[in-house]
């Protein structure tokens, strides 16, 4: 059973709700604005931070946002309100005006943890791993006592497959996560990776121990037989977890997933269809269900998903390049170039990218271009510069690991 569990791709619902970004608190020392008590609320600062910081707490957004530019457009070295409006953009997920806020803020206080705990939020929060990492190491660093930052620093070098770094990050948090099911998986993981047979001895000890019969770890078990391509084990254990808890997320999708492998299209359908009445926002059902479509040839049903999962998560690179595939297979090669443009700008350094639109290029009889494309993937993969190539060729297949 240990060894079982020690497949990358584990079932992750980490939710950090109770640890949302963190909110700032107006300094009046850095407030540049008179503090004539004549002063009207409209244009003192102190009052309209008050006015946003109250819409924030009750979701009103825009009212928010409109109060802290005021701040900033009275105040422009008003750190708080470029870390509050980049906390507005994060509850909105409107992540790039986010990360643009909450970087003016670190530039004009480049000592607040919480601003850099955020900005690392923001980039976790896209998947952006590699980006987080800076952010949380600062935090970790200035703040030993930060766990959430330490969490999340340990689960970013784990996604990077920095086995090493996210055993010596995680396994200092033992205590306090001793009985967190997923943190157990992801430790052992790493441990075992990063040759630390007794910490990896420990954490599946209590993992198997805290795991139990629950639907929870029925499904973490479906998920490792999965990436061990031992389908018909993921099928017993998934649908166990499934029996015992239907409307559990990932389940149904992970179903999918094992019977896409087995090319059981119309079983893997079935279940992605399932996962959406359980989760209808998640943009990797409809990617998943857009690549059946495509491979059943039906072209119409497939863009309509790839479309559907892009407007839910617009920098999803499998979407995009599968959407460009679909317009190039019905023969539009012009539709099919605006999308592998707009792939090429989520994923420059990407050969398959580069590579499909060297054939689009072809397609419209504008050879030498397409040479130059062809050109630029063959050095991609000489280099070995693609770590995300895989991904727009077979989709995600780890959502678990975004939430």
């Amino acid at each position: 059973m240990l060894r079982i569990l020690l497949i990358l791709g584990s079932f992750l619902a980490l939710v950090f709700a109770a640890h949302g970004p963190a909110l700032f608190a107006q300094n009046s020392t850095q407030s540049g604005g008179s503090t004539e008590a004549t002063r009207s609320a409209v244009s003192d600062p102190a009052a309209l931070f008050e006015d946003g910081e109250r819409a924030l707490a009750k979701g009103e957004y825009k009212r928010a946002e409109q109060a802290f530019r005021a701040v900033i457009d009275l105040d422009p070295r008003s750190f708080a309100a470029y870390a509050n409006l980049g906390v507005v953009y994060m509850r909105e997920k409107k992540w790039d005006a986010a990360v643009s806020m909450l970087h003016k803020a670190e530039k004009l206080n480049p000592g607040a943890a919480g601003i850099r705990l955020n900005l690392g939020l923001a980039y976790y929060r896209q998947g952006e791993f590699q980006e987080a990492i800076p952010a949380f190491v600062s935090v970790a660093q200035s703040d030993q006592t930060s766990a959430q930052a330490r969490y999340l620093l340990g689960l970013c070098y784990f996604f990077t497959k920095d086995y090493a770094n996210a055993a010596s990050t995680l396994q200092p948090l033992e205590r306090i996560e001793w009985n967190d099911l997923n943190f157990l998986y992801v430790l052992a993981i790493s441990a075992w990776q990063a040759k630390q047979p007794d910490l990896e001895q420990r954490s599946m000890t209590r993992l198997v121990e805290i795991g139990g019969n629950s639907p929870e770890f029925h499904l973490l078990m479906g998920k490792a037989h999965l990436n061990r391509e031992e389908y018909d084990d993921a099928i017993k254990e998934l649908q166990i977890a499934a029996q015992a808890s239907p409307k559990l997320p990932f389940v149904h999708f992970n179903l999918g997933e094992v019977y896409m492998k087995k090319r059981e299209f119309e079983k893997a359908k079935a279940e992605f269809l399932e996962d959406v009445s359980i989760e209808p926002d998640l943009a990797f059902n409809y990617d998943q269900l857009g690549v059946i479509e495509f491979q059943l040839q039906h072209t119409k049903a497939a863009e309509e998903y790839f479309q559907r999962a892009l407007k839910l998560d617009p920098k999803l690179a499998s979407s995009q390049y599968q959407l460009a595939r679909v317009y190039q297979e019905e023969g539009n090669p012009a539709k099919a170039l605006s999308e592998a443009d707009a792939l090429l700008q989520l994923v420059p350094d990407n050969s398959s990218a580069h590579y499909l639109r060297g054939r689009i290029l072809q397609k419209l009889g504008r050879t030498n271009e397409a040479k130059v494309e062809m050109r630029h993937a063959t050095e991609i993969l000489d280099e070995a510069r693609n770590k995300r190539q895989q991904e727009l060729e077979d989709g995600v297949k780890d959502p678990e690991l975004m939430q």
